[in-house]
């Protein structure tokens, strides 16, 4: 008998393993605090709520377990318990919750990384999601154009990602880093960065999700003819690094010249004052995106 309950024991143990887990991470203070009018929640002070979460991520791995975090919103779940009809005060309500986040919310994996590291990966990963969910529903509203019936919100995102390929692929060598800005009806101007870089092979690496989210925020500036502009940073194996830059004129790009680059790059947004130039850095005109010119007649 004994000797089956420690059979069964390590069985467990083995399948514990197997169990992926998701845990839902309060990042800031504010937040921290809007969980503290739950009694069931018993932490009292942020820091020493990290330390503890940085230590249990460390020992899971050491186990061989693979854990992802989440951003546990508290103003989110306190809407999902109202919907649900759960206690919000009940950390089985905290867990399902969490559940949730892994399904459809913004998630990092742990890699071992230090917490510090993974913060602002993970506010970085929910700004993104928010961005893409914000532009996708703006384009979806669109609707069709009154004189073709085609979807304008698809047929800009195409266009966009058109574009963004004739950028890519007319580049010079090197790892690029690409800022898409676009100020929209009210104050705030959208803005979202891709970092591409180079394999051995000369192959460009990108990450889906970023590509998505700066295509859609792209797509949106051409359909909605809003002011904006893409700027690309190209860092070469050897040699000073290149900026390059467009600003989005009707349905396309329509490329800066190397002083208008110097200047917005050189030039304190705020005051209008000069800033002294990078070091090593050249600001260039963009390469010809050729065969990206739209060709007569139609067009959204």
């Amino acid at each position: 008998m004994a000797h089956t309950d420690r059979t069964d024991h390590t069985m467990r143990r083995v399948l514990r393993r197997e169990i992926a887990g998701t845990f839902g991470l309060l990042t800031d203070e504010h937040d921290f605090r809007a969980m503290r009018r739950y009694r069931s929640f018993t932490f009292h002070d942020h820091a020493a709520y990290l330390r503890q979460v940085e230590a249990l991520l460390r020992t899971r791995a050491a186990q061989g377990t693979h854990t992802t975090l989440a951003l546990f919103d508290p103003e989110e779940y306190a809407a999902f318990c109202t919907a649900a009809g759960l206690d919000a005060d009940a950390p089985a309500s905290r867990a399902r919750f969490t559940a949730e986040l892994a399904a459809h919310g913004p998630t990092v994996p742990y890699e071992g990384q230090s917490l510090a590291d993974l913060l602002p990966a993970l506010v970085d990963e929910a700004v993104r999601q928010a961005t893409w969910e914000y532009t996708s529903s703006l384009l979806a509203r669109l609707g069709s154009c009154s004189t073709c019936g085609e979807d304008l919100g698809r047929a800009a995102f195409s266009r966009a990602t058109r574009l963004l390929r004739r950028v890519l692929e007319t580049a010079p060598p090197g790892s690029r880093h690409l800022v898409c800005s676009v100020s929209g009806h009210s104050e705030d101007t959208l803005v979202s960065a891709l970092l591409v870089d180079q394999e051995i092979d000369g192959a460009p690496h990108i990450d889906e999700a970023e590509a998505l989210e700066f295509t859609s925020v792209l797509a949106l500036g051409l359909a909605t003819h809003s002011p904006g502009g893409l700027v690309m940073r190209v860092s070469p194996p050897s040699g000073p690094d290149r900026i390059h830059g467009w600003r989005l004129r009707g349905y396309g790009l329509e490329p800066l010249t190397a002083a208008e680059v110097f200047d917005a790059y050189c030039t304190d947004i705020e005051t209008g004052d000069l800033i002294s130039p990078e070091s090593n850095v050249d600001y260039c005109a963009p390469p010809d995106l050729g065969e990206d010119s739209l060709p007569p007649g139609h067009h959204h």
